[in-house]
């Protein structure tokens, strides 16, 4: 009786951890996609009305009106949400896959820090308070530092960027590849 107690927790405990786990690696699933007949192509570029009337994205808008909009290829007004920002013209310099691929990346680990910053103070995990104790936020942040966690967990992201390098470098670099930035599915 005692050992079927004992089960039930951790069965629940299981079983909770699989259902986040799944649900944290569904911010990695690619989005559905139509298949190419049943896509529109529209017959003139993507407008999109902004804050003033009258003024919509593309080759006419400029975001830093002193600035003026960059002279590279990527800012051709064909993008959705082209308004001509960039000011350090890094997109002269780097490939647009891979600034794409950059920035959905920043946006999912951006979502999962913010999910495991509200998620540290509203739950405790079994073995969490024995290597961090009660700390909460950027004080966790400091004690996982001085007790080695977060250096771990460097390794072990490093490793799995080096992987994804790969991927990368064959997405930007091979123009048979099919595959679009963001897409690890």
């Amino acid at each position: 009786a005692t050992s079927t107690k004992m089960q039930t927790p951790l069965i629940m405990l299981s079983k909770v951890l699989l259902v986040s786990s799944l649900g944290a690696a569904a911010a990695f699933a690619p989005g559905a996609m139509l298949p190419a007949t049943a896509r529109r192509t529209p017959a003139t570029s993507t407008k999109m009305q902004l804050w003033d009337d009258g003024k919509s994205q593309g080759t006419g808008v400029t975001a830093i009106p002193f600035a003026g909009r960059p002279e590279t290829p990527a800012f051709d007004g064909t993008w959705v949400g082209d308004t001509g920002f960039d000011p350090l013209c890094i997109s002269g310099n780097l490939d647009m896959k891979f600034l794409r691929e950059a920035e959905l990346k920043h946006c999912r680990v951006a979502m999962l820090a913010t999910a495991g910053a509200i998620a540290q103070d509203l739950f405790s995990f079994p073995g969490a308070k024995a290597v961090l104790g009660d700390a909460k936020m950027t004080a966790l942040h400091d004690v996982a530092v001085s007790k080695g966690s977060m250096g771990q967990m460097l390794f072990w992201i490093g490793i799995f960027e080096l992987f994804g390098g790969v991927a990368i470098v064959q997405m930007c670099t091979d123009e048979t590849n099919t595959r679009k930035p963001g897409d690890f599915g």
